[in-house]
């Protein structure tokens, strides 16, 4: 698998396509460098410097980076298209859709938060080169703000974001005791809030995907309103990798963090993210200095974390059963 940025092309050649390219660039004039530590050769032309490591990867950098991959190493080294050729071998992913994600789920503190953008084929090819990534994958909060204010500024970009604060959380996991069916609450209000925005999707969306949380899409199915129910569902292993999927990840997250930080200037108190022994000590602190309520106003009751800070016993932990992945004690 490769990936292309503006300027830096990175991908495996096998050895004979290794040997190819070492013909090729002796053969037109590109001038041979002293390679670096682990690599087997270093060129250079104009605008394009290349670097093969003895691994087998390539590392093509430059302004002219594009135009060497386009022209010569797909056609003539690797003898298959793809920059350049991606409505031809991937339409799907041109196809105007919405993607749904969610932040928060596995975090004590701070509330739940799902996201869902409409993209078209005009919205996915102005961000081929802006890093719209899983935003797991983007260790800066920092990065998520700008990338989060790209998405929404995008034109022809529509976008819907629920948070579903402490308080209310904690007495939807009262009525639905299953993080799933909250996650699938929560997935069918923002498809529904999309669908009310048709009017300013061009094309209109032919279907909508998210991460696959629920052993049966169904759990979803049965939560969506009538707007909802008129798109096609698609849930799915790994759906960050898809473009519209991974930039509502990122503007769930910037949600999350958002709100994260403004809690915890509400209460003067630190709010680690996730789940840890950091956590446990914070919510500890959270109870010894504002009290029981106030813990609860900023964090999920039913995490493990919620009855060691009180000292209560914890509930045993449910047997996991295969298909299911979450449980409805953290």
């Amino acid at each position: 698998m490769s990936s292309i940025a503006a300027t830096t092309h990175t991908c495996p050649l096998t050895p004979g396509e290794a040997l190819e390219l070492k013909v090729y660039l002796k053969n037109h004039d590109y001038e041979l460098m002293t390679p670096p530590a682990h690599a087997s050769l270093a060129a250079r032309r104009e605008k394009v410097n290349l670097v093969l490591y003895e691994s087998g990867k390539l590392v093509v950098q430059g302004k002219g980076t594009r135009d060497f991959v386009e022209f010569v190493l797909e056609p003539l080294i690797l003898k298959r298209a793809g920059i350049g050729y991606e409505s031809v071998l991937h339409p799907e992913q041109f196809l105007p859709r919405l993607g749904i994600d969610e932040s928060g789920k596995g975090d004590f503190f701070g509330p739940l938060c799902i996201a869902g953008v409409y993209v078209n084929e005009a919205v996915i090819q102005s961000w081929k080169e802006a890093g719209i990534q899983d935003s797991k994958n983007i260790g800066s909060d920092k990065r998520i703000a700008d990338l989060a204010e790209l998405i929404k500024s995008t034109p022809g970009c529509v976008w819907s974001v629920v948070p579903i604060g402490n308080p209310a959380y904690n007495r939807l996991y009262v009525t639905m005791r299953s993080v799933n069916r909250i996650l699938a609450w929560g997935h069918a209000r923002v498809i529904e809030n999309l669908m009310l925005k048709q009017h300013q999707m061009n094309p209109k969306p032919v279907r909508a995907i998210s991460d696959q949380f629920a052993q049966d899409k169904q759990t979803v199915a049965k939560a969506l309103m009538s707007l909802g129910q008129s798109i096609e569902l698609v849930q799915r292993h790994k759906a960050e990798s898809d473009a519209a999927v991974a930039a509502a990840s990122i503007l769930a997250r910037h949600e999350f963090v958002t709100r994260l930080g403004a809690l915890e200037k509400s209460i003067r108190l630190r709010l680690p993210k996730g789940a840890s022994a950091a956590v446990d000590a914070a919510a500890k602190e959270v109870v010894a200095k504002l009290g029981a309520d106030q813990l609860e106003s900023v964090s999920k009751k039913h995490f493990r974390t919620w009855f060691r800070a009180l000292d209560l016993p914890e509930p045993p932990k449910q047997e996991w059963k295969r298909g299911s992945k979450s449980k409805s004690v953290d």
